[in-house]
């Protein structure tokens, strides 16, 4: 075969690159949300007593980062549309790098609860503001992959948090585990300056010009007029609607399947793990070193599970790994309940270990997925923004109620009761789930819009 022959495919494989380039440097953002979420894990074993900190600060420290994510959230929404994807993309990393250098040089608990806010807001906001930037820049055969890429990230953010933590274990490190975060963050700064702007967002300022030109250079001038065209229609729908829209009976069942699925994925107490696992592994006897790598193999296992769900989701379909998962999250919840309950268990540090490692794998592939994808397919396109907004909020708003109350309940219930708690949460939301959600794996929008006002789970 010719060079000539082969010229015509190289502009549409130039494209795909500069597409995956440019949403793997915005997925730089999930990273970071996952570190910044898992090292405080593994740093809490030594800020406690080098600051000498109660449990009730403990607490404290660790869900000052989800205030900072619930007001980003909230906030963020705003900020993105006024000043654009990608400058607040590069507002975001520069708060991220703030932030982690404030961390490491904390002097008091007060500076690092300030350091913890301003990540939490730089958290907040790139939950809202990566996945739309990668849906907007990315072409529809490949936009779910791409837009899945930011969870994945997400997963392995965690887990480089825990080797980091794990690495800086023996020396108690703790301003190197928090400091490290530097690295990506300015390696998004960089990355970022060299992107284009979201043509969604130019076409909604007026510079149709510009969006063209971005589009252009992914895309075919067929595919980029047809996709502008596509993009004006869905505005002008868009702009039909307000919040207010959101709880008339129409979308109502949209609406609190989106909260159900995000009340569901917090209230199984994912985050109480994510936050305290070698707290709770060292109270079960394990030493910091060990209790730390025992996080590093839960990590793994989320990380691992979270990209086998990504290869499955479109082939087994929502429901069954949604339901079937979160069943599995369940039953492990109250085994390892049941295991504080055994007289003198020899290795229970390595039981519960073994069970958070299936409890994160089972997770990982339900309920870890579910919430960024079953929000962004039961909603019409033209509230999809608002309403997943609501799902986003009621996220955050209970990982903060989990993360500043998992110790004192361990104190109040014990171990046994922390977990069981969850576990009859957890039921309560497979319950809902089960009668409410529909299959959406290959079905039209309209097609799941109907199913959910008819309460019928669909094929």
């Amino acid at each position: 075969m010719s060079t000539a022959q082969l010229s015509p495919s190289r502009p549409e494989q130039r494209g795909r690159a500069t597409v995956v380039g440019a949403s793997a440097i915005a997925a730089l953002g999930g990273l970071l949300f996952g570190y910044d979420t898992g090292v405080i894990s593994a740093a809490l074993l030594y800020i406690a007593p080098a600051f000498q900190l109660s449990e009730g600060m403990q607490q404290i420290v660790v869900a000052s980062l989800l205030l900072g994510a619930i007001a980003g959230s909230v906030g963020g929404g705003p900020v993105v549309d006024r000043a654009g994807r990608k400058r607040t993309l590069l507002l975001v990393s520069a708060v991220f790098t703030v932030g982690a250098l404030l961390s490491a040089l904390a002097t008091g608990t007060a500076v690092l609860i300030v350091a913890r806010v301003l990540l939490g807001l730089a958290i907040g906001t790139s939950s809202l503001v990566v996945p739309t930037y990668i849906a907007e820049i990315a072409p529809p055969a490949t936009r779910g992959r791409l837009v899945s890429l930011n969870q994945l990230m997400i997963t392995i953010g965690i887990f480089v948090s825990y080797l980091v933590g794990y690495a800086f274990a023996e020396s108690g490190g703790w301003r190197w585990m928090l400091g490290l975060a530097v690295v990506p963050s300015v390696a998004m700064l960089v990355g970022l300056s060299m992107l284009s702007e979201s043509p969604r967002w130019l076409l909604a300022k007026g510079r149709t010009e510009e969006a063209k030109q971005v589009l252009l250079r992914t895309r075919g001038p067929e595919e980029a007029e047809a996709e502008l065209a596509e993009m004006s229609a869905t505005m002008r729908e868009e702009s039909r609607f307000s919040y207010r829209d959101l709880f008339r009976p129409r979308l109502r069942p949209a609406v609190l399947l989106g909260v159900a699925v995000a009340a569901t994925n917090q209230l199984v107490g994912v985050n109480a793990v994510i936050y305290y696992a070698p707290t709770i592994l060292k109270q079960a006897g394990l030493g910091d070193s060990a209790a730390i790598l025992s996080s590093v193999g839960i990590g793994a296992t989320n990380m691992v599970f979270t990209a086998i769900a990504l290869l499955l989701i479109d082939k087994v379909g929502r429901r069954p790994l949604l339901i079937g998962g979160t069943g599995v999250v369940i039953a492990v919840l109250f085994g390892l309940g049941a295991l504080y309950l055994l007289p003198s268990v020899q290795g229970l540090g390595t039981l519960l270990t073994i069970g958070l490692m299936v409890y994160e794998a089972a997770f990982a592939a339900s309920l870890g997925l579910a919430i960024w994808l079953i929000n962004s397919e039961v909603f019409p396109t033209a509230v999809r923004g608002k309403a997943a907004g609501v799902g986003t909020v009621t996220h955050w708003g209970l990982d903060f109620l989990i993360s500043i109350s998992v110790l004192t309940l361990i104190q109040a219930f014990t171990a046994t009761g922390l977990f069981w708690l969850y576990g009859v949460l957890g039921l309560a939301g497979m319950i809902y789930l089960y009668r409410k959600l529909p299959e959406t794996k290959g079905r039209s929008l309209e097609d799941i819009e109907k199913s959910l006002r008819g309460g019928q789970k669909g094929e």
